[in-house]
């Protein structure tokens, strides 16, 4: 199974952006989104340190609500 992490980029530089979630901070590469833009506020999905897919801020929301629903079980 994979999991992918939704998280908020804050600064990009190149292929690689600061992005968080829950508070946690960590530099997330770019480079398979290259034919998409991205922008500082975007809210993206991580797995294993890449940004695999853009998505709204009401399905990142969505998702963490379900991650926190699993981790309180």
């Amino acid at each position: 199974m994979c999991l992918a992490i939704p998280m908020q980029i804050k600064s990009i530089d190149g292929f690689t952006a600061c992005c968080e979630a829950k508070g946690v901070e960590r530099d997330i590469n770019l480079f398979m989104m290259q034919d998409e833009q991205v922008n500082k506020g975007d809210f993206v999905l991580v797995h294993v340190g890449y940004a695999i897919q853009k998505i709204s801020p009401q399905e990142a929301q969505t998702t963490w609500e379900l991650y926190d629903q699993i981790l309180e079980e």
